[in-house]
């Protein structure tokens, strides 16, 4: 499960991170990142000073029917969870997966999110 502060939940966050943040393309994923720069309004709910990463997720019906929509949900929050550390301070990420997502086994998941996230942070190790 993802920790409650680093979920995504307002509408506006997901608004800003695809239309403020840089975008990563793969087969099955989009990926769109915001750096804290770019949003500076939000605040730390815990008083620590900089705002933890935060992300979302974006999984239409184009992917499959419910059952094939939640697994691939499930599956694209552990893999964040396991990389939220290498995320800039702040920062709003939205994954977004493609039609075929349901379809594809969780290492290639892992790879083109690996692949994805390197392009836009740079510097990613697992």
């Amino acid at each position: 499960m993802l920790p409650s502060e680093n979920r995504l939940r307002r509408r506006e966050d997901f608004a800003t991170a695809i239309r403020q943040g840089r975008r990563a393309g793969r087969p099955h994923l989009v990926v769109h990142l915001s750096r804290a720069a770019d949003h500076a309004s939000d605040t730390d709910p815990h008083g620590t000073g900089q705002p933890p990463a935060r992300a979302g997720f974006v999984v239409s019906k184009a992917v499959g029917n419910a059952v094939v929509r939640h697994r691939v949900q499930r599956r694209l929050r552990h893999l964040v969870r396991d990389r939220l550390r290498v995320l800039p301070a702040g920062s709003l990420v939205v994954v977004r997966a493609l039609p075929g997502a349901g379809d594809t086994a969780f290492g290639q998941l892992a790879r083109e999110l690996d692949a994805a996230l390197e392009r836009l942070v740079g510097g990613l190790r697992s």
